[in-house]
């Protein structure tokens, strides 16, 4: 409200044409439809048009598995941006304060996002529903403080959102109890202090992200391997976000690290960087489980098996010495009689449940799989070996069982290396330069 009797008064000098957009959320029962209310009657006090929508909020997050926070502001940006367009209206003005933008630093800040996202809110930018239509912050650099107090001397009417006080909402822990415990006991001007943070971490920022540009437009480009850290990630990060792929921490720093090799990055497509810093983008097949299997019998000879681009060599020896793995090899040690004869190579299979070495109880395989960040494309390619009573004693890439390790009272050794051989993993095949 005191943000609509600011932009009023300000209006005539500025000829600006003004209207009132309010969104019901839907989400407090008789407490919005109050809100909804308060704003109709001062829009009409004011003489301004007013137009006013509504949304099932809940039923919308329920739908497309969002949050309620996201899902209010998807379909609170969508109303805005269409009412905007519908009268011909290039800016939105929203009435966030400098309250907000410190709330929004220790999110993002517990969230683990970098330097761009840390500078919190800008004072105009796109709409995410139409990129056609600004949205503008007045009140950005003001404390809540000086705007209660405007609202008091002025004898402006609002409404508190009962919402706000919910401590079930983490922005409502930070705002309620954080940011009160450090201003309390280790920086009386957090708010100050947190919004010069902000401004430095947006320069420097920008100007990490323009020399990204720069470098990308370039024909003749300086070596990837030669920039900066921080151009680095950057840069793949661009791409990334330009081919409207998921950009998180784990999966640049797989990119920057491992030039020409293939990662799965959802659940169609394969991402490489080649040599010269540039994103490549191809079609993965749709994955499902395989039930394929192929059948290993172990013994004092060496074996040497190839399944779905793993070449495994495996032997049974009579003591427990450790064989030495070749170049490219992983290696590892078995109880023979504990693993018994035959096993199985097969891929991951639902219900799966493995016990890593070191740990006290199997867990489901998926959820091995997610803890490690594994991409879901990996994980239908992983080879396992079962035992002939259906007990996952290797799986490729983790660590051997815990129920199948040597121990005092192993007379017989299984010596199990394996190399993988062809694409399905990553790294896999190369990315062409270029």
């Amino acid at each position: 409200m005191v943000l609509l009797h600011v932009l009023h008064r300000l209006a005539p000098a500025h000829r600006w044409k003004l209207s009132v957009a309010h969104f019901n959320h839907q989400l407090r029962a008789a407490a919005s439809d109050a809100d909804e209310r308060l704003t109709l009657k001062t829009a009409r006090k004011l003489k301004l048009p007013v137009i006013a929508g509504r949304g099932d909020v809940q039923a919308f997050a329920d739908q497309h598995g969002l949050s309620v926070e996201m899902a209010a502001r998807k379909l609170r940006h969508d109303f805005l941006a269409a009412v905007a367009v519908e009268n011909k209206i290039s800016a939105i003005a929203l009435a966030h304060h400098a309250g907000d933008q410190v709330e929004l630093f220790f999110l993002r800040l517990l969230r683990g996002s970098g330097g761009g996202a840390l500078a919190g809110m800008k004072w105009s930018n796109p709409s995410p529903s139409n990129p056609d239509i600004r949205l503008i912050r007045p009140l950005l650099d003001l404390p809540k403080a000086d705007l209660l107090r405007f609202a008091a001397d002025n004898k402006i009417e609002f409404s508190e959102d009962a919402s706000n006080a919910s401590l079930d909402i983490r922005r409502n822990r930070i705002r309620h109890e954080l940011i009160p415990s450090l201003v309390r006991h280790y920086q009386p001007a957090l708010n100050r202090t947190i919004l010069r943070l902000m401004d430095l971490i947006g320069a420097e920022a920008e100007f990490v992200t323009q020399a990204a540009d720069d470098w990308l437009a370039q024909g003749k480009r300086k070596k990837f391997n030669l920039l900066p850290l921080a151009m680095q990630r950057q840069i793949v990060h661009q791409q990334l976000a330009g081919k409207k792929l998921a950009a998180d921490f784990e999966m640049i720093e797989r990119l920057r690290l491992n030039p020409a090799q293939w990662i799965a990055v959802n659940a169609g497509h394969s991402v490489c960087r080649d040599a010269n810093g540039m994103i490549q983008v191809r079609p993965v097949e749709s994955f499902t489980f395989n039930s394929r299997r192929r059948k290993l019998l172990l013994a004092r000879k060496t074996s040497h098996v190839s399944f779905a681009g793993v070449k495994i060599r495996c032997r049974i020896a009579d003591n427990r010495g450790a064989a030495e793995a070749r170049p490219g090899e992983m290696i590892e040690h078995f109880d023979a009689d504990k693993v018994g004869a035959p096993v199985y190579l097969r891929r991951w299979q639902p219900g799966d449940r493995f016990q890593p070495i070191g740990t006290n109880s199997a867990k489901k395989l998926q959820d091995l799989f997610t803890d490690l960040k594994v991409p879901r494309a990996e994980r239908h390619q992983r080879v396992v070996a079962v035992t002939s009573q259906g007990g996952l004693f290797w799986v490729e890439g983790l660590r051997m069982a815990e129920k199948f390790k040597m121990g005092k009272n192993t007379v017989r050794t299984l010596h199990w290396s394996w190399r993988r051989e062809s694409p399905g993993l990553s790294p896999v095949a190369d990315c062409a330069a270029g």
